[in-house]
């Protein structure tokens, strides 16, 4: 088998692939034997039937045909493999030859990933935000948790801001009532303004059974974005008292003794945050500067397509919630399908260039990805998907992602050693301590209680087979670094 491979552009080849006849023996089995079984002819048993007499009977140029449908596919294979071509997408294919006995040509032009001319990687520094905890900010985490405690009591008067109310709604279109516009015994706090426009200025100002109907337009349902008429009939009043802020309240919200204790803790908790935050910070800046200094060829096709893929699945959470694009943009803020579409390119494009920038200092740097690192994303992935590892990794293989996986996971890593290895400091001028910021994995002690330790060594069988699952399709990926 001859092949050359032709650069079209930084990120498109032109593969020639010529196949002698000999080497589509493979092939001409496959097809034989499947037109064997379709194909009945007298005095033959199915299946049975001479290679000969199926070219008479269907035609030699239809055997050819499927011969090299089932043929190009594996020498395409068999070449990227051969030649390490890290493929984007699907190929567009060419049949230039096909002489009978001879040979079979064939060109395929499809996208690859660009060659990138990486910087020096050893002297990234970045600033980050400080972290300074306000009183103010203690403040309003006190304050949600007085809400918590806080008693509901029924009042005498007309609805105002912050009172509880229990409301019915009832939603006509043309005059007859929308079922899906319409409830009762609904609990909503006034001045909110979380459920509708006008509902807020219709509740103000009743009393206890008594009604208002104002215009609003629909957010969901098949008449989102028309205009009904939504009748509120107040059922209660209540208003909200909030115990005082002393020690007892601290005593009984918390495990402290004293409201000084509560609010230290509430501090350091705080502290805690920002400085996770000043991790994410770091990463998402370091990324920036890759992306700045490093010039990426974007491969246009693979734009267009994640562009289409996300927006028909978009458009299908769009469809479940029972509102379209027009009643989307509206309740975001009044942006047009323009906006968002450049909006969503540039994403798409910044994604893109960073995952080829992240794959290509891993292959510089030979980043591999060993047990350990499957392990903790597989943790990681299943407990924010609140599923098992095993049934997560399962997923993975059912829904064909494991490369994709195992590419992330890459990624991911290759992250963090350019996180640990860059200058970071806060807009003070302080070194920022990376080890107080990485989120660690940690494995409790084996306890002593047996039934504890049983349950330990459940999870950790769960694992290894959930990573287990992973290596194993992992063999059987072309390209475990595409992106």
């Amino acid at each position: 088998m001859k092949s050359t491979i032709e650069e079209l552009g930084p990120t498109r080849v032109r593969m020639a692939i010529e196949v002698p006849w000999g080497d589509l023996d493979h092939a001409f089995g496959e097809v034989y034997k499947e037109l064997g079984k379709q194909v009945r002819v007298p005095g033959f048993r199915p299946g049975k039937v001479p290679n000969r007499v199926l070219d008479q009977r269907i035609g030699r140029p239809v055997v050819l045909e499927q011969v090299v449908q089932h043929a190009i596919p594996e020498v395409y294979s068999e070449v990227v493999r051969e030649n390490q071509v890290r493929v984007l997408g699907q190929p567009d294919i060419e049949v230039t030859r096909l002489d009978d006995n001879d040979t079979l040509a064939f060109t395929a032009e499809v996208d690859v990933a660009p060659q990138l001319e990486l910087p020096a990687l050893d002297a990234i520094a970045v600033t980050v935000d400080d972290v300074e905890v306000t009183d103010e900010e203690i403040d309003q985490q006190v304050d949600v948790m007085r809400e918590r405690f806080g008693m509901l009591t029924g009042v005498d008067r007309p609805a105002e801001d912050g009172d509880f109310v229990s409301i019915d709604l009832e939603a006509k279109l043309d005059g007859e009532v929308l079922e899906d516009g319409s409830t009762t015994g609904m609990s909503y706090e006034v001045g909110s303004g979380n459920l509708m426009a006008g509902l807020d200025d219709a509740v103000r100002g009743l009393s206890a059974d008594e009604s208002k109907t104002f215009s609003t337009a629909l957010l969901s349902g098949p008449n989102a974005g028309q205009d009904a008429e939504v009748t509120v009939t107040v059922r209660s009043v209540k208003t909200k008292d909030l115990p005082e802020l002393d020690d007892d309240f601290a005593q009984t919200a918390s495990e402290f003794d004293t409201l000084a204790e509560l609010r230290e803790d509430v501090r350091t908790r705080l502290a805690r945050s920002k400085g996770l935050s000043q991790g994410a910070q770091a990463r998402d800046k370091i990324v920036e500067h890759l992306i700045e200094t490093v010039e990426v060829p974007m491969p246009e096709n693979l734009v267009e397509r994640e562009i289409e893929w996300r927006n028909r699945a978009f458009e299908q959470e769009l469809q479940q919630a029972g509102m379209d694009w027009d009643s989307f943009l509206q309740m975001s803020g009044g942006q047009s399908r323009e906006e968002y579409d450049a909006e969503q390119r540039t994403n798409v494009e910044q994604a893109v260039k960073t995952q080829f920038i992240l794959d290509a200092i891993a292959d510089a740097r030979e980043v591999t990805v060993d047990n350990d690192d499957l392990s903790a994303q597989i943790m990681a992935q299943a407990q924010r998907s609140r599923m098992s590892p095993e049934q997560y990794a399962q997923q993975l293989q059912q829904g064909g992602n494991i490369a994709e996986f195992v590419a992330d996971v890459r990624r991911t890593k290759t992250l963090a050693q350019l996180l640990e290895e860059a200058t970071i400091t806060d807009a003070s001028g302080n070194v920022v301590d990376l080890e107080a910021l990485r989120p660690q994995t940690v494995r409790a002690a084996a306890p002593a209680a047996e039934d504890t330790a049983d349950e330990d060594e459940a999870n950790l069988s769960a694992e290894a087979a959930a990573v287990e699952a992973i290596e194993g399709a992992v063999e059987d990926t072309e390209d475990v670094s595409k992106a």
